[in-house]
């Protein structure tokens, strides 16, 4: 989830809007400016939105959904004539759902024993996938074009919509016991019932 959250796009978006503006024609560096204040006012809003979804919508509805508008962003980014609109698309849709819910279901879903370490490694592929996107996006932009790595940001996506499907739980309204149950039924089978869950809370 945390190198899916940077590989579709997020900090390529926010470090990068000037540029990909000025990739779309518009050569003025004020004009070319004004999208950055536009990504950041939202990505704010949308944040603060997502922190209210999270606990309303569920953890993995909220990162389908905004992987959804992601994905249609992205190709509307790939057209540099609608940039402006396909990058306030894009921030509309990740804030409130891949902004937070990445970290969200990363400090619900590890043992207690392995909560601290598994945290700092989830942390860190964060920012190491932001460290390659971040160096490589201009280079790859200049290879293939603008519109074609927007294309291949949103095929990650893709793929990252696949992952949630498939890998992710919903831990919405579960007690970090509760989501150990899960875990432990997956792996083992129901036999692994509430009474060991019972057992263990006991013996804490």
């Amino acid at each position: 989830m945390q190198a899916f959250q940077q590989f579709t796009g997020i900090n390529t978006v926010m470090y990068y809007s000037p540029t990909i503006v000025q990739m779309a024609g518009f050569q003025s560096n004020q004009l070319a400016l004004l999208p950055s204040l536009v990504v950041a006012g939202t990505n704010a809003v949308g944040t603060i939105v997502g922190i209210y979804l999270i606990d309303h919508f569920g953890r993995k509805k909220l990162a389908l959904s905004s992987l959804a508008g992601v994905i249609i962003s992205l190709v509307l980014l790939s057209w540099a004539f609608i940039s402006v609109i396909g990058l306030a698309l894009y921030i509309t849709f990740f804030a409130p759902g891949m902004g937070p819910v990445p970290w969200t279901v990363n400090s619900e879903v590890y043992r207690e024993q392995y909560r601290g370490i598994c945290g700092g490694m989830s942390a860190t592929v964060n920012w190491i996938s932001n460290l390659i996107v971040a160096q490589n996006f201009l280079t790859v932009a200049d290879l293939v074009g603008t519109g074609s790595t927007f294309l291949i940001l949103a095929g990650i996506a893709v793929l990252a919509v696949v992952f949630v499907i498939l890998f992710v739980p919903e831990t919405q309204g579960l007690t970090f016991l509760e989501v150990e149950q899960r875990w432990k039924e997956r792996a083992w089978g129901s036999s692994c019932n509430t009474e060991s869950l019972l057992e263990h809370g006991n013996s804490s």
